[in-house]
């Protein structure tokens, strides 16, 4: 019975269901099929001959190597400054473009800022790389006008982790305020109008009305990039790396590369590659269970 109901489901809106397919393909050939392979880490890999199952060893080698637990700190590290400083920008953003009265202009400012999303990272890093040349960027400009000390933020240890940060603000926060835009759109008009006829101003519709209706996205959002807390952002650190700072910003995707495919230990990158996917896991979990419990809201 239920079955068919499935079935009565999906002909009712075979069009959406057609819509969704590319994207079920996307996930099963690049994001299901390949959890087979996950056994790896499992296993000592061979050209030759069947793999041989070695249970924990890789795991061990993995937790008892310095290099390891390095870029774990990295990561860690760059993963939590991302969340802390980046994760409400686009919600800041969201709200001061929802205040954009004039439409040209509104949509100017859109364009401006969801623009860079669509750069790939060798792109950007091409540019942020030539701003900060301390001879000839940008912002050799900016610290001759403001009389600054010369810095090379490219190779400084002390730095080059706010220059992922800052870079990731610069490339997203315009894209990811897409969706606080889109639930900030399904606020009742009425609610507004009659804030205003009560003498609220602008900024305590916003405290008021727009914030609380947003909160449902927020803990949905927060919860969901939780789950990538461990990546930090493969193709960004791999195209800003230098030998000056890859003590400070090697991070386990990076790890995992170079171990894997350039050295070729391939069972060990894959305990590393698991290794995070179940952090990831636990940290979904985790959240989900935690905010459900206090606010009554979670991803399902």
């Amino acid at each position: 019975m239920k079955v068919k109901g499935i079935l009565k489901q999906i002909k009712a809106n075979w069009v959406l269901y057609v819509m969704l397919f590319p994207a079920i393909l996307y996930f099963s050939i690049f994001h299901v099929i390949p959890l087979i392979g996950m056994k790896l880490a499992f296993q000592d890999y061979r050209i030759i001959g069947e793999n041989v199952w070695v249970g924990m060893k890789h795991f061990e080698t993995l937790f008892s190597s310095p290099a390891f637990l390095d870029v774990l700190k990295n990561t860690i590290i760059i993963s939590v400054m991302k969340i802390v400083f980046f994760f409400p920008i686009p919600i800041i953003m969201s709200l001061l473009i929802n205040e954009l009265r004039e439409g040209i202009f509104r949509k100017y400012v859109q364009s401006v800022v969801y623009l860079p999303h669509f750069l790939s990272w060798v792109v950007i890093a091409g540019i942020w790389i030539a701003f900060l040349n301390p001879v000839e960027g940008g912002i050799a400009v900016i610290r001759d006008f403001f009389q600054l000390p010369s810095l090379d933020y490219m190779t400084s240890k002390d730095h080059i982790r706010w220059v992922l940060v800052f870079q990731e603000m610069w490339r997203s926060a315009g894209w990811d305020s897409i969706i606080y835009l889109a639930a900030i759109l399904k606020i009742s008009p009425s609610l507004y109008e009659a804030a205003k006829m009560d003498g609220a101003s602008r900024l305590q519709q916003m405290r008021y009305i727009t914030l609380p209706a947003l909160k449902g996205t927020i803990i949905t959002v927060f919860i969901l990039n939780l789950g990538f807390f461990m990546n930090a952002g493969f193709d960004q650190v791999f195209n800003m790396i230098n030998d000056s700072v890859i003590s400070v910003i090697d991070i386990l995707d990076t790890y995992v590369y170079r171990i894997g495919i350039l050295n070729g230990q391939y069972s060990l990158s894959t305990a590393a590659s698991l290794f995070k996917g179940v952090i990831g896991v636990i940290l979904i979990l985790s959240t989900h269970f935690i905010s459900k419990r206090i606010t009554g809201k979670g991803v399902w």
